[in-house]
């Protein structure tokens, strides 16, 4: 993995961890030598794509604009269009679909998440 990039997942984290302990060239040493290849690379994609991190985007200026103007609005019901706008803006961010749900616990931590980032990009 290059330097300076930012781990996708548990997969990339342990590949950090055995280069800097030097398990790696071992690894790779023993697995030139035999003949048999580790499946380092095929564990490391399994890896990141089972435990993925949350991996987040900075708010565009037309998503920031919308966001300002809902969280000023002190409204406990979302319209099927605000929904609608908070998964877009939501899948913007994280890069994960909101899965539609009449369930106000669920929007309600989806929201908080997207006012962390706001609150970030805007202090």
């Amino acid at each position: 993995m290059a330097r300076g990039r930012k781990s996708k997942g548990l997969g990339d984290t342990i590949e950090q961890i055995t280069e800097a302990t030097g398990i790696k060239k071992v690894v790779e040493a023993i697995s030139e030598a035999t003949g048999v290849d580790c499946g380092c690379g095929e564990r490391k994609e399994l890896l990141n794509k089972l435990f993925p991190y949350k991996q987040t985007e900075c708010l565009n200026d037309e998503d920031n604009e919308w966001l300002t103007q809902f969280f000023s609005v002190t409204n406990n019901q979302l319209t099927p269009k605000q929904q609608s706008k908070i998964t877009d803006i939501y899948k913007n961010v994280f890069n994960q679909r909101i899965e539609p749900s009449n369930c106000g616990s669920c929007w309600r931590d989806k929201i908080n998440e997207l006012k962390q980032v706001y609150d970030t990009q805007n202090k």
